[in-house]
This record gives structure tokens, C-alpha cells and sequence, in this order.
């Protein structure tokens, strides 16, 4: 059979109808597709939840909200889903709003409870809930903070006011001149800080010098503390103890009058007889120089010897008389 171009314009036109109430049928959330069953959950507040947003069974997504509706007896908000039959859910299961995130908007968590057996039916509540999402947990802590800041500003305000309120304009004046002090303080530091590295630039090479001989005092040093522990040290100095303690038993024998030097440094009688034959020896010895005829008579021409004659300086004689 030839189909008229009025048949196939009217099958058009049909067909058009048809899928433009399934898409319009889609966009609310109802799939004509698939059998569905209704569930209502009521809540004081939806906190943004909109028509057609999904509806989830552990992440998995299992239905849609159909449409949100006021009970006028209580004024809270009747939400109707739209779930896929295949999903058996039990009666105490709880629908739970929440936030999955900063762009997805509200949706509706079913948190199953698979203990309880017994299905819910179609046109049967659920118990809701409402989970705070990221950004409501986010606002809840900022409005505390907002206060606190609040506080915070407010009494900024008033240590400003009261500063102010002290520092009269002198005050004020000498606070400037502080500050212009302080800066022309950092300026001259900064430009002896650019003298300072000028000069290590241009010292830089007898710096390198000081350092390179400080090293090699340092390795000299080096080998020399190698030779001391190299020579033995301690026993250097243990045999130093050794004649140092000998030399002190000495000193102390001497002090004591034990043997002849310690006699010879301790006897009075020895030194008195020292210092009165040393006084005789310069007294024999005057006499020889004053009077050389008492002991040397020498005559070539047979002469008699002179009579004695004292002379005026007579030292001896002195001493006797």
C-alpha cells in the first residue's frame, strides 16, 4: 500500500508528540520507559534540592525526584520519588539530603536497611533526613568567625580610638620625627652595607690570601701537634718529674745539713772561721804591701837595712791599737 504524503505527515506529527512528552517526561524525572514505583519523604526544608535531581542507593543511581510539594496541613515540603522497581526498599529506610559536592547541588541518599525484610509499596513515606554538606559545614563555621571577627574589629576600633585619644599632636609630631629618623638610620646602614661589600670586593684577593696562609698555618700546626704526639710527650715529661723530684730531695738535704755541702751551708762555726781567715789574709797582705822589707831583704851592695818607719796610713797598726 502506497502511504499519502498525509500519512506520513501526520505519522511525523505524532511521532514528534510522543517524544517530545517523553523528553518533557525525561526533564521532570519520569523515564516512560521503565516501571517506576512513588515514594514521599517529607521535610521541613529542602536546603536547594530541585525536581529531577537523582536519587541514589550507595552511590549508584537508582530514581529521581519527581516534584516537591507543600503539605498544607503541617507546612512542610512533600517530596515525591520516582524509583526504579528493580530496587526493592525496605520500609525503614531512611532518604537522607546531602551535597556530593561544590557544582552537583542537592541530592537524595536512600540508606537501606537490609535487616528489615519487609518492602516498601508504592505511594508509601520514607523517614528523611538532612545531611549538612561541605559548603553548609563551611558557612556554619564562618558565622562564628564572622563574629569573633566582628569582636575583633570593634575593639580594633576602640585601641585605635584610645590611641589616638593619648597621643596628643606633640606626641604625634615626635612619633614622625622617630620615623623619619629611623628611616634615615636604615638608609645610612644600607649605604655602609654597600661600603662594606665595595671593600670586599676590592680586598677580595688579600682576603683570599689571609685565608689561604691561615690554611697553611693550619696544616703546619697540624703536622707539628703530629710530631709532638710522635715524641713521646709523656715521657719527656715523666722523666722531668723524676729529676725535678730528685732535685728537690737535694735542695731539702741541703736545708736539713745532711752531708758536706749541707754542712759547709749550715755551719756558723765554719763561716765565722772563713770570714775572720779572710780578714787576716787582707791584713797579711796590706802589711806586705806597706812594709815589703820584712819579708824580702835583698842588698847587692851590702847596706845596711833602714830603720823601720810607720807610715802616716798605717791600717794595721790602726787595728791593733
Amino acid at each position: 500500500m502506497k502511504l499519502t504524503r498525509e500519512i506520513k505527515t501526520a505519522v511525523l506529527v505524532i511521532a514528534s508528540i510522543l517524544l517530545f512528552i517523553w523528553g518533557y517526561s525525561f526533564l521532570k524525572g519520569r523515564d516512560l520507559l521503565n516501571s517506576y514505583k512513588i515514594l514521599y519523604v517529607e521535610y521541613e526544608t529542602v536546603e536547594g534540592l530541585t525536581s529531577s535531581a537523582p536519587v541514589t542507593l550507595n552511590g549508584l543511581e537508582i530514581g529521581r525526584v519527581a516534584k516537591i510539594t507543600i503539605n498544607e496541613n503541617t507546612g512542610h515540603l512533600l517530596v515525591e520519588l520516582q524509583i526504579k522497581s528493580d530496587f526493592p526498599i525496605s520500609r525503614s529506610s531512611i532518604a537522607t539530603i546531602y551535597e556530593p559536592g561544590f557544582i552537583g547541588g542537592k541530592q537524595i541518599a536512600i540508606e537501606p536497611n537490609f535487616k528489615d525484610k519487609s518492602v516498601a509499596l508504592s505511594g508509601e513515606n520514607l523517614k528523611g533526613e538532612i545531611r549538612l554538606g561541605l559548603t553548609d559545614k563551611v558557612g556554619e563555621k564562618l558565622v562564628p568567625l564572622q563574629e569573633k571577627l566582628d569582636k575583633i574589629m570593634a575593639n580594633a576600633d576602640v585601641l585605635i580610638t584610645g590611641v589616638n585619644n593619648v597621643l596628643d599632636k606633640k606626641a604625634q609630631e615626635d612619633l614622625r620625627k622617630s620615623l623619619a629618623e629611623l628611616s634615615k638610620t636604615m638608609e645610612q646602614f644600607h649605604k655602609a652595607s654597600l661600603s662594606m661589600n665595595t671593600i670586599l670586593d676590592e680586598n677580595k684577593t688579600q682576603i683570599k690570601g689571609v685565608v689561604t696562609n691561615f690554611n697553611k698555618i693550619s696544616g703546619d700546626f697540624s703536622k707539628i701537634s703530629d710530631s709532638l704526639n710522635k715524641a713521646d710527650l709523656g715521657k719527656t715529661v715523666r722523666n722531668l718529674n723524676k729529676t725535678l723530684a730528685k732535685v728537690d730531695g737535694i735542695m731539702k738535704g741541703l736545708e736539713s745539713g745532711n752531708g758536706t755541702m749541707g754542712k759547709l751551708l749550715n755551719d756558723d762555726a765554719l763561716y765565722n772561721n772563713l770570714s775572720k781567715t779572710s780578714k787576716e789574709l787582707e791584713l797579711l797582705l796590706q802589711d806586705v804591701r806597706l812594709y815589703p822589707t820584712r819579708y824580702v831583704n835583698v842588698s847587692l851592695f851590702g847596706k845596711k837595712n833602714k830603720p823601720y818607719k810607720a807610715p802616716e796610713t798605717d791600717t794595721i797598726s790602726k787595728e791593733k791599737n
